[in-house]
């Protein structure tokens, strides 16, 4: 009797064939009812090798500090290698060029070496950048240099005042310039001005040093730092968004509060909306298939006396040649005509199936609405992500300005015969660097050429980014693992408790993430790191399709394509096995390959279930997306357009510089957000699917095995339990 209690429980989907994919159903255990407390830690040596990775990126990070400099980066050096902006020159924030045409085009050979904006003229830092033209002219030689140049762009160690140099020796050892230019701030750099540029003073084509020609001066400053200047001209744009931002952060923040709420609404109303959202869903897309054939039978009826067929249009990229040919839209019709059949002998054959995943949607919004700390998790994992994002990147900045700064004498005026011998190879310091040692070129400038790269640190850098790079995926990916086994843990700790809520656990949010760090974290590692190891590789199919795209000939593009989306879809299959294991993970305490083959064993044996539900969950939370942000998006536009006036004139979108950049935010956020809370409840559905797949092979409702699932669920599945009540079950 007994044996055949068993045989006449809910049966797996396709029976038992191909049992190395589907294995045996799970059997009856009379002492389990929920996550197993009793557990010891899985996947030890992948814990330890987490462990080492992670002390050792914590030992790049410290290296890196070590080493390391931002400031390069942050902020520009003068010729004497001070930074602009702060220590001695402080208040003078920016970088100014001496003769910008050099850092246009340098006939020195050094220049192709320099980095950034560096180039082979005198640098100075100055507190504002130059705004009108100014050029020293053939009669200014005979003047004083005070009357000549400005103390402020001149290098610090020349006084105007009191110096014995002539104009004409001042201008050959670049101590100031000899003209310049409007300019503009862009990243502290005094770049030309390209606004002011064609109202350059006729006598720029008789200054010593400029082409004769203004026009061919202008034409190199454009050329040589066009570029420059396009690339990086958005600091007054930058500042105006600031502005924006400013004025309008609370009603940001106000759009932001509106997206949680609606996102929360939405998910705990589903227990009562869920059916009703589905089955409309459902019937608009068929609705939508009925119109489709409709107006395509209305079209091909149309064109039924033309005399064009495909066969006289031939090959053409104007498609709208196509949709006036019979032959067009019979074919549309018949693909929207096959597409709604199938969807609706889905329906009819899948219908009860529908109901469960419905079923399963409503018992996941109570799952969430008895344990809304669940909601408040993704702050946890977003706040790590930061912290691996600030950590990586900050590590990969320091790496990359490690080493010191390499100077050597460069001749400013290469042309002169004495200075051709100073091609870079004379090591200097700038701020000891002497003229007077190279009386032949009075020129003779200490310049930054690069950072040093010869010592054993510096050899490796190239390494270190990479082991950046991997550690910082694989702490990505562990975190994220880390958050779905905390609350597939919580939401399976609901499912299996037999009188709800009265026998869910105490805190099995909190209960949960401590199970996962305590015992797992070598599991979660585990599938972390394949999860890595797939990305890695779809990396550098990315930099190799990247770097040889120009070189690739049809097949080898065609041949990259299907490795690009061999991969593309592996990640997506490991994704969803992961995914599936944690929660195993979560529920069972096994390591990481018995939890991913029982999860997928599981999984194959109900695989029309999976499909249903997944796609059902999908439609919904898609709904719910495009409801939340759509309906965010569409009142931030009207509120931050002006078209939704507030009274006693709080709020004036007039005073907004780019009033879209708000609703950006607004609709970037809203979407983060709605993500987040959708994330927490794909999360709960996905691990009440498992729990309810193992609760019908474990149990049959008799007296000694009860089903754990709601009654809406065994109403559907036909079932009940024989077993006296132990409570009030929902």
């Amino acid at each position: 009797m007994g044996k055949k209690q068993e045989t006449d429980q809910e049966k797996p989907e396709y029976g038992q064939t191909h049992y190395l994919i589907k294995g045996d159903p799970a059997q009856f255990d009379p002492s389990f009812n929920g996550p197993i407390k009793k557990r010891g830690c899985t996947d030890i040596i992948c814990c330890i090798l987490f462990m080492a990775v992670i002390v050792g990126y914590i030992g790049v990070g410290a290296l890196a500090w070590l080493y390391g400099d931002p400031r390069h980066v942050l902020y520009p050096r003068n010729s004497t290698g001070w930074f602009c902006g702060i220590g001695p020159n402080k208040g003078k924030s920016n970088l100014f060029y001496y003769n910008i045409l050099k850092c246009a085009t340098s006939v020195n050979v050094m220049a192709t070496a320099l980095n950034g904006f560096q180039c082979p003229t005198t640098q100075v830092c100055v507190e504002t950048c130059p705004t009108d033209f100014k050029a020293v002219g053939i009669l200014d030689y005979s003047k004083k240099p005070a009357a000549v140049f400005d103390q402020k762009y001149c290098v610090p160690s020349l006084d105007l005042a009191t110096t014995d140099m002539s104009v004409h020796e001042i201008v050959e050892k670049e101590l100031c310039p000899f003209f310049f230019t409007p300019t503009t701030s862009l990243l502290g750099r005094c770049l030309p001005d390209f606004t002011t540029l064609e109202k350059i003073p006729g006598e720029f084509s008789d200054i010593p040093g400029l082409p004769s020609s203004v026009n061919a001066t202008v034409n190199i400053i454009k050329n040589g730092t066009g570029d420059i200047v396009n690339g990086f001209n958005a600091r007054e744009i930058g500042l105006r968004i600031f502005e924006d931002f400013a004025s309008s952060w609370q009603w940001i923040l106000l759009g932001l509060v509106i997206a949680m709420v609606v996102s929360m609404l939405f998910l705990l109303l589903l227990r009562f909306t869920a059916p009703v959202m589905v089955w409309v869903l459902i019937v608009g897309v068929l609705g939508a298939g009925a119109y489709g054939i409709w107006h395509c039978y209305w079209e091909y009826d149309n064109y039924k006396k033309a005399s064009a067929s495909i066969s006289d249009v031939g090959f053409t990229t104007n498609f709208n040649v196509y949709l006036q040919t019979q032959e067009t839209w019979l074919a549309f019709l018949i693909i929207i005509s096959v597409a709604e059949a199938i969807i609706l002998l889905t329906l009819i054959f899948l219908r009860n199936r529908i109901r469960i995943a419905i079923a399963l949607i409503q018992e996941s919004s109570k799952a969430v609405g008895h344990m809304m700390s669940s909601l408040l998790y993704p702050l946890v994992t977003f706040v790590l992500l930061l912290v691996c994002v600030a950590y990586w990147g900050a590590t990969a900045l320091y790496l990359a300005t490690s080493g010191n700064p390499i100077y050597r004498v460069v001749a400013l005026n290469s042309t002169m015969s004495d200075c051709k011998s100073l091609n870079g190879t004379v090591d200097c310091d700038p701020q000891k660097f002497n003229l007077s040692a190279y009386p032949e070129c009075p020129s003779a400038s200490c310049l930054f050429i690069k950072y040093n790269d010869e010592g054993l640190f510096q050899r490796n850098l190239f390494n270190l980014q990479i082991y950046n790079a991997v550690a910082f995926l694989w702490c990505v990916n562990f975190v994220i693992a880390l958050g779905q086994c905390t609350l597939a843990g919580a939401f399976a700790s609901y499912y299996w408790a037999f009188t709800k809520p009265h026998d869910i656990p105490t805190f099995p949010l909190s209960a949960s993430f401590l199970r996962a760090l305590r015992f797992h974290v070598g599991s979660l590692a585990f599938g972390s790191l394949i999860l890595t190891l797939v990305q890695i590789v779809r990396i550098i199919l990315e930099y190799i399709d990247h770097k040889t795209r120009s070189a690739q000939n049809p097949v080898a593009r065609f041949l990259m394509c299907c490795l690009k989306c061999c991969f593309w879809c592996l990640e997506k299959f490991i994704k969803f096995l992961n995914r599936n294991a944690y929660i195993m993970i979560a529920v069972y305490g096994k390591n990481f390959c018995v939890s991913a083959k029982n999860a997928f064993k599981l999984l194959m044996r109900n695989i029309i279930r999976v499909v249903v539900l997944d796609k059902v969950t999908d439609l919904l939370l898609f709904f719910g997306k495009l409801l939340v942000v759509g309906g965010v998006a569409v009142l931030s536009f009207f509120f931050f357009s002006g078209r939704i006036l507030l009274p006693g004139d709080t709020f004036r979108s007039e005073t907004l510089n780019y009033y879209w950049m708000p609703i950006i935010t607004v609709v970037f956020g809203s979407y983060l957000i709605a993500h987040g809370f959708f994330s927490v409840y794909n999360m709960c559905v996905d691990t009440l699917f498992l729990c309810f797949l193992e609760d019908l092979e474990r149990n049959d409702g008799s007296l000694q095995k009860p089903y754990f699932m709601s009654k809406n669920l065994m109403k559907i599945l036909s079932k009940s339990n024989k077993a006296p009540k132990r409570g009030k079950k929902e």
